[in-house]
Parts: C-alpha cells; sequence; structure tokens
C-alpha cells in the first residue's frame, strides 16, 4: 500500500519536532507560572521566552502578546464590542463580530473605504488570495500567512493582529492575540488576572512553548526560502491538473496569493466527492476551510467573489506544506486525472 500523502496544511500543519521537544520539556516544569518561588519563575520563564518567541516570528518588537486558546478566542477578544466591517471572505470566527457588509470582487479582494473600523484578513484560507492591508486597519487574521509570506506587525500598519500555532507547525489549542502596547483591551475571560490582565486562567505552558518554539522554525523557513520551493510545487500540480481538466478553474490565478494553496472548480464534480475519492486514493486534501467541515453547501467565500452555487460546490483546495516533494505533487495529480476520468465516465 502506498504511503498517504499530506495535502491540507492550511487545516493543520503537522507538529514539528522542535516544538514536540519544546513541549516535552515543559511538561517537566511543575511550576504555575503565578507563582513566585522558583518552581514558578521556571514557568514563567517558559511562558516568556516563547512570548518573545512569536513576537520575534509576526515582527512585534515592544507590542503586547497575549496568549489565548487558539486564533478563534484572539479574534473574540480583539473584536467583541468594536462593531467593525468586513467582507464576507473572513474565517467564521470573525464573521460572528463584524458586520460583513464591503464588496468583494470577483479576484477576491475586498474594498476598504474606513480602515479604523474594518477587520480584513491577511490570507485566505480557501483561495490563499492575499489581500493588500491598508495603512490603519483596525484588526486582521493573519493566521493563514505568519511563516509564509513576508509580514511584520511593526510595518503593517494593523491596530491588532491574531494568529494560532497550528498553522504552523505548534500544537492545536493555542493562539495569540498581539497589538499595540496600552490598546484598550476587554477581558473576555475574568479570573486571576493573568496574561496582562487580558486573559486569566493559567497558562498552558507546554503549549504555549510548542509554540514559541513553532513560530522561531517558521520564521527560519521563511528567511531561507523553503516557502519559494513551495510555490514551485504549487505552480507544477496547477500546470498537471490543467492539462488534463481543460475547463478546471484556478481560484486567485493571477492574484497574489499563499505560495501553498490551490484552490481549483472542476465543474459537474462535487467538492465533497471529490474529497472521498482522494482520500480513498490515499490523500487529505479538503473542500474548503476545516472549520466548515461536515457542512454540505456551496463555499460562502467563492459565492462572495461572485460564484454561482454550483461553481461554488465544486471546489477542494489542497495546500502544501515544507515537506511535500514534487514526487507526491505530480502523483496527486496523475490520480486526481484518473479519478476524474472515471467520474465523468460515469456520468456520461
Amino acid at each position: 500500500m502506498k504511503p498517504r500523502i499530506y495535502l491540507d496544511h492550511n487545516a493543520t500543519t503537522p507538529l514539528r519536532p522542535c516544538a514536540r521537544d519544546a513541549m516535552i520539556a515543559a511538561f517537566d516544569c511543575i511550576g504555575n507560572p503565578s507563582s513566585v518561588h522558583a518552581e514558578g519563575r521556571a514557568a514563567k520563564g517558559i511562558v516568556e521566552r516563547a512570548r518573545a518567541q512569536v513576537a520575534a516570528a509576526v515582527g512585534a518588537s515592544g507590542a503586547d502578546v497575549v496568549f489565548t486558546s487558539g486564533a478563534t478566542e484572539a479574534a473574540a477578544l480583539a473584536l467583541a464590542g468594536r462593531g467593525l466591517h468586513g467582507g464576507d471572505i473572513e474565517h467564521d470566527a470573525v464573521l460572528g463580530w463584524i458586520n460583513a457588509d464591503l464588496p468583494v470582487d470577483a479576484q477576491g479582494q475586498v474594498a476598504v473605504t474606513d480602515p479604523a473600523h474594518t477587520a480584513l484578513q491577511l490570507a485566505n484560507s480557501e483561495t490563499g488570495v492575499i489581500q493588500d492591508l491598508p495603512q490603519g486597519i483596525a484588526v486582521s487574521d493573519v493566521t493563514q500567512a505568519i511563516g509564509r509570506i513576508p509580514f511584520a506587525y511593526s510595518w503593517s500598519g494593523a491596530g491588532m493582529i491574531f494568529l494560532s500555532a497550528h498553522k504552523l507547525g505548534g500544537p492545536k489549542g493555542i493562539g495569540a492575540l498581539v497589538f499595540a502596547q496600552g490598546t484598550d483591551i476587554t477581558a473576555q475571560i475574568k479570573g486571576g488576572g493573568q496574561e496582562m490582565g487580558r486573559r486569566s486562567g493559567t497558562e498552558n505552558v507546554a503549549a504555549i512553548a510548542g509554540f514559541g518554539a513553532a513560530a522561531e522554525a517558521a520564521g527560519k523557513e521563511l528567511a531561507d526560502g523553503v516557502w519559494d520551493r513551495v510555490a514551485k510545487l504549487r505552480n507544477i500540480l496547477e500546470e498537471a491538473l490543467a492539462a488534463s481538466a481543460k475547463d478546471t478553474i484556478f481560484v486567485g490565478n493571477g492574484m497574489q496569493r499563499l505560495p501553498n494553496t490551490s484552490c481549483f472548480i472542476t465543474p459537474g464534480w462535487k467538492g465533497e466527492t471529490q474529497v472521498m475519492a482522494m482520500d480513498l486514493a490515499g490523500y487529505a486534501i479538503s473542500a474548503g476551510s476545516a472549520c466548515s467541515s461536515g457542512k454540505v453547501r456551496a463555499s460562502r467565500v467563492l459565492r462572495a467573489m461572485g460564484y454561482g452555487d454550483d461553481l461554488a460546490a465544486s471546489a477542494v483546495r489542497v495546500s502544501l506544506g515544507p515537506d511535500t516533494t514534487e514526487e507526491q505533487v505530480l502523483r496527486f495529480a496523475q490520480d486526481w486525472n484518473d479519478t476524474l476520468k472515471r467520474h465523468r465516465a460515469r456520468a456520461a
């Protein structure tokens, strides 16, 4: 049996060995970070080292970094009560807090007229399309972008950003909100006043340690040009698919996209059917955001971009990782094309 091939890195990434090692070491630290004795100070040191690692990875020198249970909680902490506006391409974690009334064009770009009252993701998880963040944007979801494209909070002009560890090789269940010192943040979880009073509850020291290690490693990968190689693999994949499926639409093609992401529509072949067929063939891909899995419906993001329900329901996403190889990409393309031929033969 051929080994399975994982092509769903936008849903979650495999845990990096360095993150696993940092977490195992942190498990042996018995202290509570809020305690003043030596054991507590040791735990606090782990947390603060990770805070510095995350800050460096997002270019946030001098900013505050608050650890949360993930990007969803960080979004709530940033957005609750602010009445911001945005487009209908935002992640569900953002849409629950904003007015999704800004127009989205066919290329997935959101028209922003009032940055100070707008939430705008940096890169879309389904299409990979990258937004040009206006200076002064109130909040930006940078979850998919960090470690994959150049970004620094210090020059982005964003008021607040948030991210998640498991999108860059860290553990699940830990994220962060980053904001300028002195920003008014109303705590949503009250209690002992941890995380500078913004997010109470004893810190998840092991997960935070893994987050920090993964963030540091992701920054080094980006600087070493790893994602330039991934972008070439993405292009090889799309060329191989297009050679056999002339009617396949590659969403965002020609726009700035994440280097690892390909969202493509094959008319008449439902996305869910493709995902199941390729799963049986040994591949992990998706039909959209993992946070919307199990919901049989056309992609909200693609509908916002002007695609009809039939086309939006016929999309899948392949998202590559640093360890993806050309052999894996070409093998997927061949098996996908063979599966498409069988599907169309049955439908004829």
